[in-house]
């Protein structure tokens, strides 16, 4: 498996200053976030829509294999991360919870078996073994 990188620089203070995250590929380059963007919903980038993207992403693919594994492919799959921000037991910024919204195409899948398939890839998933936090999972099949 290949190694990849993201990087951020920040200059000046937490409230104040203000930094750049970009990745290896240039997906994303220098593109600017400060505390306003991160905390307070002000324009600009935040780590943690980032993961949510990122984790969204891993889970799609996760729940694309499993369920040709499975033998009962999805044809398309639509996946929503929310992370959600609060502050640890020290009142410390935290993510606190994390939540895949997922609806899924499957013709001739019932319900029940793309619940257990949707599980199954909420726990295979590399981020979602990667966070601490277990991923909370809303899944349906649409039309």
């Amino acid at each position: 498996m290949p190694i990849v990188s993201g990087r951020s620089d920040w200059h000046g203070t937490l409230h104040g200053g203000s930094g750049t995250i970009s990745t290896a590929s240039d997906t994303l380059n220098a593109v600017p976030y400060t505390f306003a963007s991160r905390f307070e919903g002000a324009d600009g980038a935040c780590p943690e829509e980032l993961l949510a993207a990122a984790h969204a992403a891993c889970y799609n693919q996760a729940l694309s294999n499993i369920s040709g594994k499975e033998g009962s492919q999805v044809a398309s799959i639509s996946t929503t991360a929310e992370v959600t921000m609060g502050d640890d037991d020290r009142g410390r910024p935290a993510i606190t919870a994390i939540h895949l919204d997922v609806e899924a195409k499957a013709p001739g899948m019932s319900q029940e078996v793309f619940q257990y398939l949707a599980e199954q890839a909420r726990a295979r998933c590399a981020f979602s073994k990667m966070l601490v936090l277990e991923p909370t999972l809303t899944a349906k099949l649409v039309p």
